[in-house]
C-alpha cells in the first residue's frame, strides 16, 4: 500500500490510525490506495497495538425505537442519525454500534457498564433523552469515556454538545403562520422527557406574545412524538367550538396524523387548516399536500458528534459552547392564509 501511494510505511500507519502530522493531500493519497487495493484493517490487531478500539457507540431511546420498528414504520430519526455518523466513521476506519437503552430500567447503569467493559469504545454518542440524563453523564465521566451529546438541553453544560436552536425554529414556524394572517394557532408538543419539547413550546409562546396574539390553553396539546398522539390531539382540537386555523406539530408523525384526521373530518389542508411539521423526514415531502416543515439537521449533528470523538477530543478538554447547526423552514403546500 505504501508503494501504491508513494509514501512511507509510517505515513500509511498514521493515516490508518488517524494519527497527526499528515496533510490532507497525503491522507487522500493513502485512502485512494486503500480503496484501490481493498485493504481492510485488522481490528483485533489495531486494538492490541494501542489504546484505541476504533469503535463508537450510540445510545438511543429503546421504547419508541422498538415500537416504531415493530409497527413497520421504521424510525426516520434513527436513519438520519446513522446517515450522518456511519460515513464519518468509515472515513477514518471506525465502526459505529447502536445500543438501545431504557432510561426507566432499574438495570440501566448495569447495562451501560457491561457495554463499556466489553466493547471499550473510544467514545459514546448520546441521543435524546439520554443526552439530558445527568446520571448517564456521571457514569461515563467516572469510566473516563469521552461522549458527545445531541440535543442536550440547556441545564447541563458538560461534554461536547451538538444542537440546533429548537426555540428559534419554533419562533420561525409560528411567525410564518402569523405573517399569513393566522391568529388561532394550535401547538402539539412532544414528550415531556425531551428538552426539545419545552424549547419548542417556549418559542411558540414567545412568537405569539411578540405578535400580540393570545393563546387559548386548549390550543396547546401535551403529547408524544407518535402518530397515535397526533390523532388524539387532532380529535381534541377539531372538537373545539373555535378550532385553530393552523397547527404546528412537534414531529412528522404527529403532522401526518393531523393530516389524516382532517381528511376524515372533511377539512381541506390548507384551505381550512394550515399545517407545519418538525423534522422534515422523507414522507413529509410526499404527503398530499406536501407539508411545510422545519428541517432538522439530524444527520449533520450526528456527523459532527462522531467527528469530535474520532478527532480525539476527550474529557480533559476545557468546557466549550455547544456546536449549533442551522435549521431550515421548508415552505410547501400546506400553509396558506386563513379563510376570511
Amino acid at each position: 500500500m505504501a508503494k501504491e501511494a508513494g509514501v512511507s510505511l509510517q505515513t500509511v500507519s498514521r493515516v490508518v490510525n488517524n494519527g497527526p502530522n499528515v496533510t490532507d493531500a497525503m491522507r487522500e493519497r493513502v485512502r485512494a490506495a486503500i480503496d484501490k487495493l481493498g485493504y481492510v484493517p485488522n481490528m483485533a490487531a489495531r486494538r492490541m497495538g494501542g489504546s484505541k478500539s476504533y469503535l463508537l457507540v450510540a445510545f438511543n431511546d429503546r421504547k419508541p425505537t422498538l415500537e416504531k420498528w415493530r409497527a413497520g414504520r421504521g424510525s426516520d430519526w434513527v436513519a438520519q442519525m446513522l446517515l450522518g455518523a456511519i460515513p464519518r466513521c468509515e472515513r477514518d476506519g471506525y465502526h459505529l454500534l447502536l445500543e438501545l437503552l431504557d432510561g426507566h430500567s432499574a438495570k440501566l447503569h448495569q447495562k451501560i457498564d457491561a457495554i463499556i467493559s466489553s466493547l471499550r469504545p473510544d467514545g459514546v454518542i448520546l441521543t435524546p433523552p439520554h443526552s439530558q440524563d445527568r446520571s448517564i453523564i456521571d457514569q461515563l465521566e467516572h469510566r473516563k469515556v469521552p461522549y458527545a451529546r445531541l440535543s442536550p438541553g440547556e441545564d447541563d453544560e458538560r461534554g461536547f454538545r451538538v444542537r440546533m436552536d429548537e426555540r428559534q425554529a419554533a419562533v420561525m414556524a409560528t411567525r410564518h403562520l402569523l405573517d399569513l394572517g393566522h391568529r388561532r394557532i394550535g401547538f402539539l408538543t412532544g414528550s415531556a422527557e425531551y428538552a426539545v419539547s419545552t424549547e419548542r413550546l417556549e418559542g411558540f409562546r414567545a412568537a405569539m406574545a411578540d405578535a400580540g396574539a393570545a393563546i387559548a390553553p386548549e390550543w396547546v396539546r401535551q403529547g408524544e412524538f407518535s402518530f397515535e398522539s397526533g390523532i388524539a390531539s387532532a380529535d381534541a382540537l377539531f372538537a373545539l367550538r373555535g378550532p385553530p386555523t393552523a397547527i404546528i406539530a412537534s414531529s412528522d408523525e404527529q403532522a401526518l396524523a393531523v393530516l389524516h384526521r382532517a381528511k376524515d373530518m372533511g377539512l381541506d389542508v390548507p384551505a381550512d387548516l394550515s399545517l407545519i411539521s418538525f423534522d422534515d423526514t422523507p414522507p413529509i415531502a410526499f404527503s398530499l399536500p406536501p407539508l411545510t416543515a422545519i428541517r432538522h439537521p439530524t444527520a449533520a449533528m450526528a456527523e459532527r458528534a462522531a467527528a469530535l470523538l474520532i478527532e480525539g477530543h476527550g474529557l480533559d478538554m476545557p468546557p466549550s459552547p455547544p456546536c449549533t447547526l442551522p435549521f431550515e423552514l421548508v415552505v410547501r403546500g400546506s400553509t396558506v392564509p386563513p379563510r376570511r
